[in-house]
């Protein structure tokens, strides 16, 4: 069966992990004269590039029923860090023939991504199919599990043997052979028993000393499998990200009401900061069930006053910054364009404590927090940006800094702990939370801003599932017990 990535060209990297997807249908539309439908749904992916939808795969087709519970499921690549676009087709087929547009009624479609079935409640999201003018065409249902390959894997480890050598450590090096001894994971699973004492053997001393017997023994004192959770346990346990957003609205920007700038209102196209803005929030929002995001500017002169703010929300409510989804959130920066001046410098420092502080009230593995900071130049409070993030990177949080415009932002790479970790005061951060691209690095070069949007979104969330994972394992936070397959993955001994 074909892969998602296979005609996208953005998938060069290896997935997240498999994901199966289950469908269902109630109440679909009775086309059959004498008989109810025999339904059937067809997958199809959308490329990124050229939005072509491709079909992925087919249900079998289930005789005489509006309720049908398809046995046949689809198994997709999953990537977190892309928009991975899927359209369900429901036909009542007339014929077994696999050309079944020459024999089939359509009973209605839907269309949704594969991380809002990741990311709905408990996996499963249920959508109303729709498509026929003046008819209710029934909902379809979808539950998503994840496929382990380490499930496979362990099965063959039960029986594998396993070889155990024994050294003598030197501190130079120069470690010394004692000798081996070989056992099994079935074996090992007994834990404290008389068949768990083994003798050590040196191969090299018995074909030498006839009267050698071993070099000693090992017994085992206790056994214990761990298991390794994912990103995906962790959303299906119920894991929110909350998503919030921080635009510079700094006067090195340009006026919005000149083509030159970048905050410029286009209204045949996106500027730099809508484009990074909808690039990430838009496979974020999938994962955050009520789709409400705290937006706030930074380095503007409010009105009526002109004071100074670098944490303003952007829907101008101080008591409720969220705005209603990712829309909402360009609809207030739009408006906040319209009303505020945009003046400087540039603080990072303030909204990244203002979510911090957020952060700091949810850290049962409930909620991560990710901050999208867009910014055109260069850092006014590196000091106090770096003090924020290494206290930061000890909560369920990460930062996304993107760069727009043409400034260089060699100082901003401090910030991004790839290779040196943030550090403050002597004090390093705990973990690697901030990411920072400049955009004019993924910007296609034919003009194509659905390819450009892509391509930042991919690089910018790729680190995003390692760093939620890397939070909840230094709390020793599993995902909630309450849902199904989230134990049966990596095995350590």
């Amino acid at each position: 069966m074909a892969s998602i990535g296979e005609f996208d060209p953005l998938t060069s990297s290896v997935p997240a992990t498999k994901i199966e997807i289950t469908v269902s249908c109630r109440n679909l539309l009775d086309m059959d004269t004498f008989s109810k439908s025999d339904p059937v749904v067809v997958l199809y992916v959308q490329g990124i590039g050229s939005k072509e939808w491709r079909e992925f795969g087919r249900t079998e087709v289930i005789d005489n029923t509006l309720n049908p519970d398809f046995v046949r499921k689809f198994v997709l690549d999953f990537f977190f860090e892309e928009k991975q676009n899927l359209r369900f087709d429901v036909y009542n087929v007339d014929s077994r023939s696999s050309n079944i547009s020459k024999h089939k009624d359509f009973l209605g479609q839907t269309f949704c991504t594969l991380g809002e079935i990741i990311g709905s409640k408990a996996g499963r999201l249920e959508n109303n199919l729709s498509g026929i003018p003046g008819k209710k065409c029934g909902i379809i249902i979808f539950s998503a599990e994840e496929l382990s390959n380490c499930r496979t894997l362990l099965f063959l480890f039960y029986s594998r043997t396993v070889k155990v050598d024994c050294y003598d450590w030197d501190r130079d090096g120069s470690h010394d052979f004692i000798g081996e001894f070989t056992t099994s994971y079935r074996e090992l699973s007994r834990g404290q028993n008389q068949f768990n004492v083994y003798e050590v053997l040196n191969p090299k001393k018995k074909g030498k000393k006839k009267k050698y017997i071993n070099s000693g023994t090992v017994t085992l004192l206790s056994f214990k499998v761990e298991s390794e959770y994912t990103f995906v346990d962790y959303i299906r346990g119920g894991t929110q990200l909350n998503f919030t957003v921080a635009i510079d609205f700094t006067a090195s920007n340009g006026n919005p009401s000149q083509p030159t700038s970048l905050h410029y209102m286009n209204p045949y196209q996106m500027n730099a900061y809508a484009m990074a803005l909808k690039a990430v929030g838009e496979i974020i929002q999938d994962y955050d069930s009520d789709k409400l995001f705290p937006a706030y500017g930074f380095g503007a002169k409010l009105p009526p006053d002109g004071k100074i703010s670098h944490e303003f929300p952007l829907n101008a409510d101080y008591e409720n910054p969220n705005c209603v989804g990712i829309e909402g959130v360009l609809e207030a920066y739009f408006q906040s364009l319209r009303t505020v001046k945009l003046y400087g410098p540039t603080n990072f420092a303030p909204v990244i404590n203002q979510v911090a502080r957020s952060a700091a009230n949810v850290t049962d593995g409930s909620q991560y927090f990710v901050l999208l900071m867009i910014t055109d130049g260069v850092i006014s409070d590196m000091l106090q940006t770096k003090e924020a993030i290494v206290n930061a990177a000890s909560l369920p949080m990460s930062i996304i800094i993107i760069g727009v415009g043409p400034a260089e932002f060699d100082a901003m790479e401090e910030l991004d702990g790839d290779e040196v970790r943030v550090s403050s005061r002597g004090r390093f951060a705990e973990r690697d939370i901030v990411q920072f691209v400049p955009f004019r690095d993924y910007i296609d070069r034919s003009g194509n801003q659905v390819l450009s949007m892509a391509r930042l979104a991919k690089d910018v969330l790729a680190e995003i599932p390692e760093q939620l994972l890397s939070f909840m394992k230094s709390r020793g936070i599993e995902p909630r017990p309450s849902l199904p397959s989230s134990n049966q993955l990596h095995t350590r001994i």
